[in-house]
């Protein structure tokens, strides 16, 4: 048989992650929270990591396949003991969502030191030092594996007032392709997903407003997506069979509103 001649998958096991095991970082709520009940749903052994370790517990009570794992991104020398920790629960990692993130508003010339070093602590350093320490682990075993970095619509089209969100988000897209040409020839697949604006904790509060109202009317859909609208996106780069020969690549899940 040639490969133009293969059998077509039911999308029951293209999207089927039995055997798979993830790491979603900032699972305590939001995307986060979301992609992890997502990825459980379709098979795959899912550690949630976060802060907030009463939600954490709250989250793997109803599901299963979720373990909680209390993680501060930010604190760097806690990475590794964490990813142990995280394998000693759910066994050998396979997937990492990189999700955590924090936003702020304002210009440039009006954001305190301190503010823009914690956007580019949280947004930026994490995912350098998180999907480094789970590329080193799956090297070592030489395992395949994917990553999945979470950027955003602002990395390629920035506003007057998010500048540092924006840059940050910028410099997960320009990491997530020089993560994945290097460890491509390790079976290492690295994507990013670049949502628009997503009804959550972070952003309900601007989208109420009336600045917030008027953006909406310039999205191309006229509507704010809902976490449910990043479903199909994280399973197809969670998937090995659905995205095995993607690396590299940005998803946007924006409802148009980078093209307006």
């Amino acid at each position: 048989m040639t490969k133009t001649d293969q059998q077509v998958t039911p999308a029951q096991q293209l999207f089927d992650l039995t055997g798979e095991v993830a790491l979603v970082t900032g699972a305590s709520s939001g995307l986060g929270r979301r992609f992890a009940e997502v990825l459980a749903a379709h098979g795959a052994k899912v550690v949630a990591a976060a802060r907030r370790t009463d939600r954490l517990s709250e989250l793997a009570a109803a599901n299963p396949g979720i373990f909680p794992l209390a993680l501060d991104v930010t604190a760097t020398d806690s990475i590794d003991p964490a990813l142990e920790a995280a394998e000693r629960l759910a066994g050998p990692l396979t997937l990492l969502v990189n999700n955590a993130g924090i936003a702020n508003g304002g210009r440039i010339v009006d954001t305190p030191v301190e503010q823009w070093e914690a956007v580019q602590r949280t947004n930026v350093d994490s995912v350098w030092h998180m999907a480094r320490a789970f590329a080193q682990r799956l090297i070592a075993r030489k395992a395949p594996g994917s990553i999945i970095n979470i950027a955003s619509l602002v990395a390629e089209k920035v506003g007057v007032s998010s500048a540092s969100y924006a840059i940050s988000k910028a410099a997960v897209l320009h990491m997530t392709k020089a993560q994945s040409i290097e460890w491509a020839r390790h079976g290492i697949r690295v994507n990013a997903i670049c949502p628009g604006y997503i009804h959550s904790e972070m952003t309900d509060a601007y989208l109420a407003s009336p600045a917030g109202q008027e953006m909406i009317k310039r999205i191309p859909q006229r509507r704010v997506g809902d976490p449910s609208d990043l479903d199909g996106s994280l399973l197809l780069l969670a998937s090995r069979r659905a995205s095995g020969f993607m690396t590299g690549a940005a998803i946007a899940v924006d409802g148009g509103q980078a093209l307006s």
